[in-house]
């Protein structure tokens, strides 16, 4: 499947609900160029986390960008991105605002002992390992306003799908060669 079939089949997913507001979660430490990307683009856009960063946590950090369809920057992280653990898609009825408010409450989580470390749910390969091991509790939690969440598979030719229906977790894995 060729670059442009497979980011038409992504975007038709992503924007697959007409009504809905579609987000990336995008990881600093591993999209080159982020920051640029974003000052270039423009895109509404809030870091993760708060307050005045320092330039060295400033590239590293997470970013909730809203994307629109056939935009440029929204053009470039599917192109570019999928299949490089860039980040995670959202879709939502929330507001920009309403959604970090949101998806800070997951940034630091604490070990046994007590020891705060950061969750980097926000990469993939995270996300589609822990999503499974939540109890329903868990699920309402992380779901909040999120209507699903949609990542790259272990294979980028495969796009995978969470939802929360009746409180219990559903994931589809979608092969997108089959969608050109």
């Amino acid at each position: 499947m060729n670059t442009e079939a497979l980011a038409q089949a992504i975007t038709d997913h992503l924007f697959g609900e007409d009504a809905a507001n579609v987000y990336a979660i995008l990881d600093g430490a591993s999209v080159p160029d982020l920051l640029q990307n974003l000052a270039t683009h423009q895109p509404d856009y809030e870091c993760l986390y708060r307050g005045e960063l320092k330039p060295d946590l400033a590239h590293v950090a997470p970013y909730l960008v809203c994307l629109e369809r056939d935009a440029d920057f929204t053009n470039w992280v599917i192109e570019k991105g999928w299949g490089q653990h860039w980040g995670i898609f959202v879709v939502t009825d929330a507001d920009l605002r309403a959604l970090r408010r949101h998806f800070r409450t997951f940034l630091i989580v604490y070990n046994s002992d007590g020891k705060p470390m950061y969750f980097r749910y926000y990469d993939p390969r995270v996300l589609r390992t822990y999503l499974p091991t939540c109890n329903a509790e868990e699920l309402k939690t992380i779901f909040g306003p999120v209507l699903s969440y949609i990542l790259e598979d272990e294979s980028p030719a495969n796009l995978r799908r969470f939802q929360l229906t009746s409180g219990a977790l559903q994931q589809q894995t979608k092969p997108l060669a089959q969608e050109s």
